[in-house]
């Protein structure tokens, strides 16, 4: 029975300096020869004690919490700002030289933002499988970044744009970016949902500041000095906060309470199996004394889920709509300047209001995806999609009723990311196959679900650049529908609003 009492105290009840041992042993070596008493051995528990979980930063608020929070804010607005407002850009390459002949200007835009899309599990899981390097990644990343936007000012082919602007800054963007998502689930439980919300909002209020700000660099001093001038700001802004962009758990702790936890397994085991109840190493360690958030241990994750109904409908919902969403970014300038002869700030405007209402959606949506269903909260924004897309901007035929859109387009389409987390959520309960634990199902890291919903949106973001140029190719409809519909871009238009059609068919389906 003493024994068993001692394995229930925990140990943050003793002091700091306090030295657990397996069994009590005489210090006097002629005792212990009289006795037959073991020599003592050094035994102090190596593992983490209670007092290091009780001290960790609190998670869902808290100065540290708030303060990670704001650096994942700033960073998710300055590297995937940048790619949202390539509108800009490609309606200066697009009537400016050398690039003005040129076609698959699109595919630069594509190119930066779907690979910051694609390559995210594979950074994620070398994440998990290496955490310390998660910590300097910022770093790194955004070198690579800089770099590639001071090469892209160099550029004299769309080909060059597509490797340094696109290619290059999709890569050192995700390095960059990821451990925002690494660490976030550490630091917010309870209100996971908004804190994705409020990071996802930042790309918003940087495509309110970067189209105009954009728009008159490349106006007063073209394309090459206007990428250099970025690319020092980009590091300027970003580098000092990669000091905020830290683990809540520390690498070296989340180990040891993982070796503790087996190793208190292991002796329970062992007990078990040989009938008594000896004392062992562990039996001061409380090992429930670990935080209720992932520590970062090195483990390969299980990507189970990926092949598991739930998530592969989700995911088919997930790419559909990405199919679309990307379309209107990338084409209002110009359907503002070519259709509805706006010039200067008016066709920038377009991008500014949609970015701005974005970042409301976003906030929005992560405070609902916290109380509601993840259903719910899709067909909420798929519908405000459909019936901005099919009626403002198929039916408009003046700038006031394109900005509308623009504010409505933006709150709905812009926050449908934000209810990933509702997915995460769904997907981690429902578990990712058998013959694993208790319940019939393998644990499933949140953080994967969501790096593989990024890989999703990548494949729609990619196929899209492409796809909108086929769209708009001859101009089809024009003079010949009403409207938006019969300016040349009425195959963008449609196709924008039946992607989110599908989506809340869909789910009402499903």
């Amino acid at each position: 029975m003493a024994a068993q009492s001692t394995f229930d105290i925990p140990l943050d009840s003793l002091p700091p300096s306090y030295q657990t041992t397996r069994s009590k042993t005489d210090p006097d070596p002629i005792r212990r020869a009289e006795t037959g008493t073991p020599e003592p051995q050094d035994t102090s528990i190596q593992e983490p004690r209670g007092h290091e979980f009780s001290q960790l930063p609190p998670v869902d608020g808290g100065k540290d919490a708030w303060l990670f929070l704001a650096a994942c804010f700033v960073v998710e607005g300055l590297v995937w700002g940048f790619p949202y407002s390539f509108g800009v850009f490609q309606d200066y390459y697009s009537t400016h030289p050398p690039f003005s002949s040129s076609s698959n200007l699109a595919v630069i835009g594509t190119c930066s933002m779907g690979i910051m899309y694609l390559d995210i599990p594979l950074i994620m899981a070398f994440f998990r499988r290496f955490p310390r390097f998660a910590r300097w990644s910022p770093i790194l990343g955004l070198l690579v970044m800089c770099f590639a936007l001071a090469m892209s000012s160099f550029s004299k082919t769309v080909t060059h744009l597509i490797i340094t602007q696109g290619i290059f800054y999709g890569v050192g963007g995700s390095i960059a970016y990821s451990p925002c998502i690494v660490y976030l689930d550490e630091w917010f439980v309870k209100k996971k949902g908004l804190a994705y919300g409020i990071m996802w909002s930042g790309t918003g209020l940087a495509g309110v500041v970067l189209p105009p700000l954009l728009q008159h660099f490349l106006s007063e001093y073209g394309y090459q000095t206007t990428l250099r001038i970025w690319a020092v700001a980009v590091f300027v802004l970003t580098a000092p906060l990669a000091w905020f962009l830290k683990p809540r758990i520390r690498v070296s702790v989340g180990r040891r309470a993982a070796a503790a936890a087996a190793s208190g397994r292991e002796a329970t085991s062992n007990s078990t199996t040989s009938g008594t109840t000896t004392p062992n190493a562990t039996s001061n360690i409380d090992i429930h004394a670990a935080p209720p958030t992932p520590t970062p241990t090195s483990y390969t994750p299980s990507l189970s889920f990926v092949l598991t109904r739930p998530f592969l409908v989700y995911q088919l919902f997930n790419i559909i709509e990405a199919l679309g969403f990307f379309l209107p970014g990338i084409y209002l300038p110009s359907y503002a300047r070519s259709v509805l002869q706006a010039q200067g700030f008016l066709t920038s405007l377009t991008l500014l209001l949609l970015n701005v209402a974005s970042v409301f959606g976003c906030v929005a949506m992560g405070w609902f995806i916290d109380r509601l269903d993840v259903t719910t909260c899709i067909m909420l924004s798929t519908a405000g999609t459909v019936l901005g897309t099919f009626f403002l901007w198929g039916f408009g035929t003046n700038l006031a009723v394109l900005y509308v859109f623009c504010v409505v387009y933006g709150f709905f389409a812009g926050s449908f990311t934000s209810a990933w987390p509702g997915i995460m959520r769904e997907v981690a309960k429902l578990g990712g196959g058998a013959d694993s634990n208790e319940h019939g199902s393998k644990p499933v890291d949140p953080t994967m679900v969501f790096a593989f919903l990024a890989l999703g949106r990548g494949v729609g973001n990619v196929v899209s650049g492409p796809l909108c140029e086929a769209l708009i190719k001859g101009l089809p409809w024009q003079g010949r529908a009403l409207a938006g519909y019969g300016s040349g871009y009425g195959g963008l238009i449609a196709f924008t609003g039946v992607t989110a059609l599908v989506v809340q068919i869909g789910k009402l389906d499903s």
